[in-house]
């Protein structure tokens, strides 16, 4: 698919040609370099949350480790602590003991669909700027490799003297110099693809038109996609574990990629480097097969609910395992999930309370769970509306990791550090906007309260967010939702009724302005 600027935003895009637009009188955020996104200034709290990072640091010894898990396709509204959990047949007490005792984010953002999180957690970078802007497909034909010009937050903290390891689903590329421990990663142990991708031609059932025809699974399979276990090491190779050969083994996969990073963690925690973990769950993404061990966990008995009713399970698992090997209270753990519920595979899919779903930028397709746990230094509790994109994680990764110095100067990074405001008491957010992209269309931006809409994904039968969607422009007006009276976002307040449209307007042009110096990559996508 060519990528390009639609024409509505290169009209906005020329209004400048040599500076970026003045910020509208709602934006607080300051542009600290040409190449970063604004960021509000707290300089109280920034001074007040240094103070405690040093503190521990004499403490420690030794600067913080920095874990991240991120659930697939997880819905806002499936743990219990988002209002899900026991209510919607599936209970959570892992990730609700950590949102009690930490910090539970509610206005915390991903991209529409995998890929593109992926992606953007690593670079801190918006998809519309790397070419990542779906997922990549079996049989996807890449012009280029999508990490050429890319720096990757593992590679940041792994020349700052981190071990970085990537256990789980990739989903970013799988030929050579596209896997994990080809993009910054010290090791790497996981399955490249979703797990559907592994399945579809093991499962008569659901694909009987792939999987009991000789021919077409053999042209699958020549297609080249790795659907084996691999392990690779960034000086070491890459070589292949074992090959899911039923149902039964997908759905015991998760199980043993967390015996594999419980192993490590011990292992690394007796190191003298800090470490970087990223653990990537397979589930909950369709298709789902319950681990033997655990099957009808949920109260619910559906395939989703107990996929989900583990990955909590294994959640605990993992940080019982920080704190056995003595370094919970020196690691940063954030939960979370890559975008909202696949309505499509429904109801082998989760729940959100928000209009859309995985695949559109209404709040049910971006809004997601976000769950920060430091023991001792995020102070139990805390419930904030702060708004957060999950690219933040990148800067705050590299600012914990004291490795500011390294970030890319030459290209553009939409990620913020939000270092502060995950770590004072009464923390602020740093950002001010978030901006969501449907490929290469910029459909809408949220800022405070105020969602605004220029571009819909509309499904044209219940349910059908990717497999039978629409994207049309809106009307005369952008649509504007106040989120705070209308969190389904079903009546706009429109200009008539909201001093801020023109506003939210102007954050639009001066965001396209980016790229007017920092183009985006086509890479085939």
């Amino acid at each position: 698919m060519a990528r390009k600027l639609t024409l509505s935003l290169l009209l906005l895009a020329v209004l400048s040609t040599n500076a970026y637009p003045q910020a509208s009188k709602l934006n607080r955020g300051v542009r600290t370099a040409e190449n970063m996104e604004p960021s509000i200034p707290w300089s109280d709290q920034d001074r007040a949350v240094a103070q405690k990072l040093a503190e521990l640091k004499r403490k420690t010894g030794t600067r913080p480790n920095i874990v991240w898990m991120i659930v697939d396709d997880m819905g806002y509204g499936d743990p219990g602590c988002y209002g899900g959990g026991k209510a919607v047949g599936a209970d959570t007490p892992v990730m609700d003991r950590l949102a009690r005792e930490g910090l539970r984010l509610t206005s915390c953002y991903s991209q529409h669909t995998c890929t593109p999180t992926r992606s953007a957690i690593l670079t801190g970078r918006l998809p519309a700027r790397t070419g990542l802007i779906r997922p990549i497909l079996a049989g996807d034909t890449l012009t280029m490799n999508p990490w050429h010009g890319e720096t990757s937050v593992a590679k940041i903290l792994s020349d700052a003297g981190y071990y970085s390891l990537l256990t789980g689903k990739w989903h970013i590329g799988e030929g050579e110099g596209m896997r994990p421990h080809e993009v910054g990663f010290d090791e790497y142990y996981g399955y490249l693809p979703a797990q559907k991708e592994i399945t579809q031609a093991l499962d008569s059932r659901r694909y009987p038109d792939l999987a009991l025809d000789a021919d077409k699974r053999d042209r699958y399979e020549s297609i080249g996609a790795e659907h084996a276990l691999i392990h690779g090491f960034k000086d070491g190779g890459t070589k292949t574990v074992s090959a899911i050969r039923s149902l039964d083994e997908m759905g015991a996969a998760d199980e043993q990629l967390v015996d594999f990073s419980i192993e490590r963690i011990a292992e690394l925690a007796k190191g003298d480097k800090p470490f970087f973990l990223e653990h990537c769950f397979m589930k909950v993404h369709t298709d789902n097969f319950a681990n033997p061990k655990y099957k009808a966990l949920s109260a619910s008995k559906y395939a989703y609910k107990d996929c989900l009713c583990e990955v909590d399970l294994l959640i605990g698992r993992l940080v019982k395992a920080l704190d056995i090997a003595g370094v919970l209270e020196n690691t940063f753990v954030f939960v979370t999930s890559d975008n909202g519920p696949q309505m499509d595979a429904w109801p082998d899919a989760g729940y959100t309370p928000f209009r859309g779903a995985k695949g559109t930028t209404w709040e049910g397709g971006v809004r997601v769970p976000g769950i920060a746990y430091w023991e001792g230094m995020i102070s139990p509790g805390r419930v904030s509306d702060g708004v957060f994109d999950l690219m933040d994680l990148f800067n705050t990764a590299v600012h914990l990791a004291g490795a500011d110095a390294q970030l890319p100067r030459d290209v553009y990074i939409d990620g913020v550090d939000q270092t502060s405001f995950l770590l004072h008491d009464e923390g602020e957010s740093n950002r001010e906007c978030v901006f969501f992209w449907w490929k290469s269309e910029l459909t809408a931006l949220r800022m405070r309260e105020y969602k605004w809409h220029q571009k819909v994904l509309l499904p044209q039968s219940t349910f059908m967010h990717i497999d039978m969607a629409v994207l049309q422009d809106v009307g005369t007006a952008p649509w504007l939702f106040n989120l705070y009276i209308d969190p389904k976002e079903e009546l706009p307040v429109g200009h008539r009724r909201n001093a801020w449209l023109a506003s939210l307007g102007a954050e639009a042009k001066a965001h396209l302005m980016t790229f007017k110096k920092y183009p985006p990559k086509n890479v085939g996508l």
